[in-house]
């Protein structure tokens, strides 16, 4: 390996993955990587490939991901991607609800959770760019500087104040935040927050679940064609295209791309100022959404996660507790990375000792 190599860059790339693992274990393996990586796609900051880098199965699942797409069939990479793309699938649907509420009710101190979550990513990517030369700092304003940018618009822009749930933006979404599972580190929940559809998607989802357990084909159709449907091929679209393009460009343009996803963590905490609250609209005004004059019928149909958001000035108390909440969110996200870093050293161990044997 030269000193130009990180040591841990064989996880990344899924080069050199064990087979002797018994199927059962790796299907336990990628069993509880799936649902892990179900709730990080959820919790904006918490990257779903972190979980899978922590539950032992990441290389496999890029593996599995490029062999797909190349149309070679290998039972263990067909078992391994069904797994923990089915886990992630129901944890998702599971919680949806839950998380979405929450970031409804409780928005300072769940952005303020999200802050931290996704800035202990950053040790993590900053770790797998060393040596941090001049590509990996041209990567970095590459990076950076859009998501600063998106993050003001989002942020100051009166029209983009709500939430964007429209189809083309859900099927974007979706593509961004599939391309975000192929490297540890990077949120694909937080992706969805920056664009202004994690509300929607997560409303949606919870949704058709409802419909689902009810029997309700009527009430299913409208989150199914609205926001399932769109997200879904997204996703699709996604791993299938952008995570073999973004796996390529860490072969060929390591140090340069490396610095780019270190900058879209850097530049996306812009988007996360967590005081702000979801105000309902006046009666008399125009709802920028549709253009619509906003009658007492529109506002009592509208629910709390659709209201526009306005920022407010904390209380000294809530100051703190926004800065204990993102310590905690660094903490935990770095600890789980530092987990998946332990366990992934002790897999190539374990790979070395068994072709020494052999």
């Amino acid at each position: 390996m030269s000193d130009a190599e990180p040591a841990d860059a064989e996880p990344i790339h899924g080069a050199e993955v064990e087979d002797n693992e018994p199927l059962p274990v790796l299907g336990l393996r990628a069993a509880i990587g799936g649902v892990l990586m179900g709730l990080a796609n959820l919790v904006p900051g918490i990257s779903g490939g972190t979980m899978l880098l922590a539950s032992g199965v990441y290389p496999r699942f890029i593996r599995a991901i490029s062999e797909l797409s190349t149309f070679k069939f290998r039972k263990r990479s067909i078992v391994v991607l069904a797994i923990v793309v089915a886990c992630a699938a129901a944890s998702i649907v599971l919680f949806a609800g839950a998380v979405k509420s929450l970031v409804v009710s409780h928005r300072w101190v769940m952005y303020s959770l999200f802050i931290g979550l996704t800035l202990g990513g950053v040790p993590l990517v900053w770790k797998m760019a060393q040596p941090a030369d001049r590509r990996v700092w041209i990567g970095f304003v590459v990076g950076v500087v859009p998501m600063a940018v998106l993050a003001y618009y989002q942020m100051f822009t009166p029209e983009a104040a709500g939430d964007n749930d429209s189809w083309g933006m859900l099927f974007f979404a979706g593509v961004a935040g599939a391309s975000a599972m192929i490297l540890p580190g990077v949120s694909g929940g937080y992706l969805l927050l920056v664009l202004g559809v994690y509300v929607p998607v997560l409303s949606g989802i919870d949704a058709f679940k409802e419909a689902l357990k009810a029997g309700r084909w009527e009430l299913m159709q409208g989150p199914l064609f609205d926001v399932v449907l769109p997200v879904g091929l997204g996703v699709a679209v996604g791993v299938l295209l952008v995570s073999n393009v973004l796996e390529r460009l860490l072969e060929r343009q390591r140090a340069g791309t490396l610095g780019g996803l270190l900058g879209l963590l850097v530049g996306a905490v812009a988007g996360l100022w967590p005081f702000r609250v979801g105000v309902p609209p006046q009666l008399g005004e125009v709802w920028p959404k549709t253009g619509e004059v906003v009658t007492e019928e529109l506002l009592a149909a509208l629910p709390p996660d659709k209201y526009p958001t306005e920022f407010f000035t904390p209380s000294a108390a809530q100051l703190a507790g926004a800065l204990a909440l993102a310590a905690l969110g660094f903490a935990v996200t770095a600890l789980i990375a530092r987990l998946g870093q332990n366990l992934g050293a002790g897999s190539n161990e374990s790979s070395a000792s068994a072709s020494t044997a052999d």
